[in-house]
């Protein structure tokens, strides 16, 4: 009956808005439990943008924040350009491109002298830039968007507790003091460093904590520095991260020793310029401040049973190169699709285990690197000082360093080499055929030197996959395997042996050995 009802509603009341209004009737709620595929808890960014891309796939969601509005403060500012990408494959990027100031260098300044000048502009991507976009406008475009695709966000609910079931989980939820429960297929726990999905599961944040507070201000500045350069500043008072969010407003972020009231005042975020920040700089008002501690931790394993966690739930580090908002949109990209199809019954559970093992090396490598750029930014040692000061200049010229630089900020360097799902060194792909929201499986790119053999066997394989695997035609050589991510998950000649290799990924990834053999 419970079945038959929820069939019924759906039929009738198509957008999740009007079935969770129709089935939250108190009548109705006295009869059966709340029943979806994806419990989402947390609406910043992260969780946000899971809603949009769940909605896009047509998966039942429910996505609930246990505040009663959205941030109106900026906290998380910079978009890197694999972010950008992947909110092009989701099918969102146009409002981010119009609401971005772009950022195209980096200047490492220290008293008043430059140390290095990096020019950011990866020329393998098409959003060769940083889109500086404040939080509060990230998640009020994200919003925008989940209403487009009828969807919306229960505010004031709050995770309570859950219970594993069989194939499901019993959530326990709590609204205007009353509680109720939900059976969903899957949480994925999006509510930040004090993370209830996280505790649920029983698993804890490893790593160590910085000594120092932390200040973040948005100021009305002069435009005394280029509105397009991202400054930082080395010091031995502490580091300052300068971030231009328009010509006449910009983002400090410096650690300080001794927090001053409940928030950094106007006159100590002009002390920190002035003995820290770049000559010229001059703070005219503020906009919003705020001290906060960080962490450099994450967490040993993103699931338990049909529970995840991702964002700041699953990892935290320091503010320095912008790294954690990017870090947690890409932890729910990488495990969407997945979700998908094994929602959708074209995969074996066994495919969720590669979430944890794809994403944990990559928070580690990001932390380790936020955390050196910290520390080398603010040593307190003078021979370090020294040292620093005279190396920065000569490495930074170096071409090597550069891409190294740029690869590593802008995140186009991320790959899954050692993934249980992949064959290969499992690259960043990108091009035009993947952009516009329109992509929600496998692609088999075969290049220009395939002989018609090899196209006609390409093309068989194709449609034994039907609905999974979308076969299209590059001018390069070689075939590829292209996840629902855009990341290779196989690359090779044009050749039979090929499509070998790339039917035995499909099924390590998805179990349709059956399907496709019929």
């Amino acid at each position: 009956m419970q079945a038959f009802c929820l069939a019924l509603l759906r039929e009738n009341f198509p957008s999740h808005a009007e079935t969770t209004r129709v089935l939250t009737h108190p009548i109705l709620m006295a009869n059966f439990r709340l029943v979806t595929d994806v419990l989402i808890v947390g609406a910043g960014p992260v969780g946000l943008f899971l809603a949009n891309e769940c909605a896009r796939r047509k998966l039942r969601y429910r996505i609930i924040e246990a505040k009663a509005s959205q941030s109106e403060h900026s906290k998380a500012l910079a978009i890197f350009p694999r972010t950008m990408e992947i909110f092009d494959m989701a099918g969102v990027v146009d409002p981010f491109l119009k609401a971005a100031n772009r950022v195209t260098s980096v200047s490492v300044i220290t008293h008043g002298h430059r140390l290095a000048h990096m020019h950011f502009a990866p020329d393998q991507s098409p959003y060769s830039f940083v889109s500086m976009v404040p939080q509060n406008v990230t998640e009020s475009l994200l919003v925008e968007e989940l209403k487009r695709k009828g969807g919306a966000v229960e505010y004031e609910t709050r995770f309570v507790g859950s219970v594993a079931k069989d194939d499901r989980v019993i959530a326990t939820l709590e609204h205007n003091g009353e509680s109720q429960q939900i059976s969903a297929a899957y949480v994925i726990g999006c509510d930040g460093a004090h993370s209830a999905v996280r505790h649920a599961i029983g698993v804890s944040l490893e790593g160590g904590e910085y000594l120092d507070s932390f200040m973040l201000a948005d100021i009305e500045s002069n435009d005394a520095l280029p509105v397009d350069e991202l400054q930082l500043c080395p010091s031995e008072k502490g580091p300052v991260a300068v971030f231009p969010i328009s010509a006449t407003r910009r983002r400090i972020v410096a650690t300080i020793e001794e927090q001053q009231g409940d928030a950094p005042s106007l006159e100590l975020v002009r002390k920190v310029i002035g003995e820290r920040a770049p000559e010229g700089l001059t703070a005219k008002a503020l906009h919003w401040s705020s001290y906060f501690r960080i962490h450099h931790r994450h967490a040993s394993k993103l699931r338990e049973g049909r529970m995840f966690i991702a964002g700041d739930a699953a990892h935290i580090h320091s503010p320095f190169g912008g790294q954690g908002m990017n870090t947690g949109l890409q932890d729910v990209w990488n495990l969407v699709w997945k979700l998908d199809l094994v929602i959708n019954g074209r995969a074996g559970e066994q495919l969720l285990d590669s979430y944890s093992a794809e994403r944990v090396p990559v928070i580690k490598n990001v932390i380790q690197t936020t955390d050196m750029l910290t520390k080398v930014l603010g040593t307190p040692n003078r021979l370090a000082q020294v040292l620093r000061n005279a190396v920065i200049p000569m490495v930074s010229r170096l071409a090597p360093f550069q891409h190294a630089f740029v690869q590593r900020l802008s995140e186009l360097g991320i790959a899954y080499e050692g993934s249980p799902i992949v064959e290969g060194a499992g690259e960043r792909y990108f091009d035009d055929g993947l952009r516009g929201g329109n992509i929600s499986g496998f692609q088999m790119l075969i290049g220009g030197d395939a002989e018609d053999a090899i196209r006609d066997a390409a093309k068989r394989l194709s449609e034994s996959h039907r609905g999974l695997l979308e076969m299209r035609s590059i001018p390069e050589h070689g075939i590829k395997l292209v996840r629902p991510d855009g990341y290779l998950a196989y690359e090779g000649r044009s050749n039979a042996l090929a499509l070998n290799s790339i039917q035995e990924v499909l099924e390590l990834q998805t179990g349709e050995r059956t399907n496709s053999a019929a």
